[in-house]
């Protein structure tokens, strides 16, 4: 008898914590699940992309040499852009990344530098933080990097939206943006196909912006279905 009773007491969490779940999961897959649009290729969507770039000054961003940010309280960052070096910060740990070599990186562990198998796994952990922080940071400043591709497409509204798609690289999947712009090119949200997501174009916020020290634009805090990415201490200086 008690073990029939402990059984119906695990069960009874088990559905308490994952009943919850999945109902807002079917709640926000009908609610927001979407197709990949179409769109074209060509003059009109390369445009655009320029508007996007220019409303955020990205002659600013280009000229930046430094940034640095705190990302969801969790990591902080000390990027030489100019450089292609970055300090990552995150619990115990420091990782100063030479982005063009990083055989040359190093890796600390309470300011004791690491070696071997432990420093190749905090490479590979900082750089995975560094792609996807960086990500909802600068994206916008990405639309011509290359192998990026560039369509225009319709909205619901009749407005002109900017649909951008990343290549695959090492183990991340071909990634796709419809970015929401608003009269000036400036974003406003984008929505997100990625094989990694379990609705497709789930929207996110890029309306929360500031405008650092060197004149590029950058993103404070978006907003995710029901979570907020937040980035904090935001500096950028030419």
């Amino acid at each position: 008898m008690k073990l029939k009773k402990a059984f119906k007491i695990i069960i009874g969490i088990v559905i308490f914590i994952t009943l919850p779940s999945l109902l807002l999961y079917g709640f926000a897959y009908f609610k927001y699940n979407e197709e990949l649009p179409q769109g074209q290729t060509g003059i009109e969507a390369d445009a655009l992309a320029t508007k996007m770039q220019n409303a955020l000054n990205i002659n600013a961003f280009n000229n930046t040499k430094y940034i640095e940010f705190t990302a969801l309280n969790r990591r902080h960052y000390e990027w030489e852009k100019s450089k292609d070096i970055c300090k990552i910060y995150w619990k115990d740990f420091k990782v100063e990344l030479n982005l063009k070599n990083l055989d040359s990186s190093s890796a600390y562990i309470h300011s004791f530098k690491v070696t071997g198998d432990q420093k190749g796994k905090l490479y590979k952990k900082a750089i995975k933080y560094f792609n996807k922080d960086m990500f909802w940071l600068t994206a916008p400043y990405k639309a011509f990097e290359k192998g990026v591709e560039r369509r225009i497409v319709k909205t619901k509204n009749n407005t002109d939206a900017l649909l951008i798609t990343h290549p695959k690289e090492d183990n991340t999947p071909i990634k796709t943006y419809l970015w929401i712009l608003d009269s000036y090119g400036k974003p406003t949200a984008f929505k997100m196909w990625d094989s990694s997501l379990l609705i497709n174009g789930m929207e996110a916020s890029w309306s929360d912006w500031i405008t650092t020290k060197s004149g590029a634009q950058l993103p404070v805090f978006h907003k995710l279905f029901l979570f907020g990415i937040e980035f904090k201490n935001i500096i950028g200086t030419p």
